[in-house]
């Protein structure tokens, strides 16, 4: 149950992150609203899913979750680059995730 909480966290730290991009530095109020609810679920989410899991692991998968998906709805919502070097780099961050996930 706490790697499904985490994938959750993982989740809304996407919304989070893609969320400051509409916030114009928070000068939009309801884009605001949104990416700080988004924030505070993702970090209680996170919170609760170390009630389980080492702090590390958990700590690490969350950014790892974030970061991949982040990356990716940049370059399909902002046409951010996706060379091979990007693509390769998040390669070894979900190798990383799924060996920190084997050792736990």
């Amino acid at each position: 149950m706490a790697w499904i909480v985490l994938f959750f966290a993982g989740l809304f730290e996407i919304a989070w992150a893609i969320g400051l991009k509409y916030t114009q530095g928070f000068t939009q109020f309801w884009p605001s609203v949104a990416t700080l609810s988004c924030l505070i679920v993702s970090f209680v989410l996170l919170g609760l899913s170390m009630n389980s899991l080492p702090v590390g692991t958990a700590y690490a998968v969350w950014v790892g979750i974030g970061t991949i998906g982040t990356v990716i709805l940049g370059v399909v919502m902002f046409n951010e680059p996706a060379n091979l070097v990007r693509m390769l780099s998040l390669s070894f961050i979900v190798l990383g995730i799924v060996g920190l996930k084997i050792s736990s």
